[in-house]
């Protein structure tokens, strides 16, 4: 059985009805909270072409736009009232209306989850995804139950109806606890091979590796924390969240466009490949009418998880322009850019995460954020070409890349300022634990 990676902040008195009157002005209903809005993560992600100072919720009013072809998300049982849940979100949160389709992947409409869970991850995702790219045609499909059996069926349809649709992205908010032996997982990798189709999955809330986000033939979504200011609301900076899933595979062989950081992930596949928001306690703003838990829904603040970070890092790459053909091709890509032009990702360097909080964030791929975060729309889309610049981390070199001046944006060091420190070889898997690493000492001297 597969389940959500779905965090949910929730106070006593249940979510916030929904008011009648609530009017579209792209700031959240309630302010003073300063939990994310589909406006503040576009400005937070350099997702519009000039992003205010601070971010900050309750004042940034300016939301994504671009996107095309098409999106599927991939979720079990039904959501009844998605389509009125998605016009409420784009409506309150000055989105335009969003062009979605519910799909039955078995053919018949599913039942309900009793618990009311994976109604609001259906919630969730296809908000998250319009959001990120409003212009995309949005498929919700809905598998029979959460057996494997029946999401497997999901999968080929998303990706069908992805594929009859131009191309884009499907998206898997789920995972099944771990990982399966090789000969399974490596008949059911083949999946996620419809061309022109990307597929992205949550790399999970608890340490250690799961699948479908160690699979080589998908883009492995990790979390990621927002930082801000508690009395005004701005932003300082980006962290690793702790709860996030990542780490090497138990049985995937690393794949080709991880080869730059075999120093790190050793000969098994590592995770995750990008990280977006997922903390709760940095969590968005969902809207989902259905009941969860047995009270009424209405309007939920601090929703979180991986489960966040898949469909938005599938809308931002939607909304980056050509597709590509594949996930490995995204990740090439994706891999290679955070190599070469440091500005089309966020590094971060800061955090724990991971087994005993064991692995720690810094200066280029971890098993926290693993490229990092998003910056902009360049470096993602299939016409992007490779800059001629100096790595940040390869063949154990350590690039520091990035600096927060804490008022909401980050600074790149000048040419002049790169520092390639070469990192000893027992440094290279923590070496923040390492008593003489030069890299230690070089961070706290920033």
């Amino acid at each position: 059985m597969a389940h959500t990676n779905l965090r949910v902040l929730m106070p006593d008195s249940g979510p916030i009805p929904i008011d009648p009157n609530f009017k579209p002005n792209e700031l959240p209903p309630v302010p003073g909270l300063f939990f994310e809005t589909p406006a503040s993560l576009a400005c937070v992600y350099r997702l519009v072409p000039h992003p205010v100072p601070g971010c900050n919720p309750d004042q940034t009013t300016q939301t994504a736009t671009g996107g095309s072809g098409a999106i599927a998300i991939v979720d079990a049982f039904d959501d009844p009232n998605a389509v009125g849940d998605l016009a409420i979100f784009s409506l309150i949160f000055g989105l335009p209306p969003a062009n979605l389709t519910v799909v039955y992947a078995s053919g018949t409409q599913p039942g309900l989850d009793p618990s009311g869970g994976w109604e609001l991850e259906e919630s969730l995702d296809i908000e998250y995804a319009h959001a990120m790219a409003p212009g995309a045609k949005i498929f919700l499909v809905e598998a029979a139950t959460n057996k494997g059996s029946d999401l497997f069926t999901a999968i080929i349809l998303a990706a069908n109806l992805v594929a009859a649709s131009g191309g884009g992205e499907v998206s898997m908010s789920f995972s099944f606890g771990g990982e399966f032996d090789l000969p399974t997982q490596s008949a059911l990798d083949a999946l996620f091979t419809t061309p022109g189709v990307v597929y992205f999955a949550s790399a999970g809330d608890g340490a250690g590796a799961v699948w479908p986000a160690t699979s080589p033939n998908v883009v492995a979504a990790g979390g990621t924390s927002i930082s801000r200011n508690s009395s005004t609301g701005n932003f300082l900076l980006e962290n690793t969240w702790q709860d996030t899933g990542g780490g090497p595979s138990l049985v995937e062989p690393r794949p080709h466009f991880q080869d730059p950081i075999a120093g790190i992930v050793g000969p098994t596949r590592g995770t995750p490949d990008i990280s977006f928001d997922a903390n709760p306690n940095s969590g968005v703003w969902v809207v989902d009418t259905n009941l969860f838990q047995g009270q009424p829904g209405g309007l939920f603040v601090g929703v979180g998880g991986t489960s966040l970070s898949s469909p938005a890092l599938a809308g931002i790459i939607n909304n980056a322009g050509k597709f590509n053909s594949s996930s490995q091709q995204e990740n090439e890509l994706i891999y290679r850019h955070s190599f070469f032009d440091r500005d089309d990702f966020r590094d971060i360097v800061y955090g724990t995460c991971g087994i005993n909080v064991g692995n720690f964030a810094f200066p280029g791929w971890d098993f926290c954020s693993g490229v990092g975060s998003n910056s902009g729309l360049s470096g993602k889309k299939g016409s992007d070409s490779t800059n001629d610049g100096n790595p940040r981390l390869v063949a154990g070199l350590l690039f520091l890349a990035e600096r927060s001046d804490l008022n909401g944006s980050f600074k790149s060091r000048s040419h002049s300022e790169k520092t390639l420190i070469p990192i000893p070889a027992r440094c290279k898997l923590a070496h923040l634990n390492c008593l003489r690493c030069p890299a230690k000492s070089a961070r706290g001297t920033r």
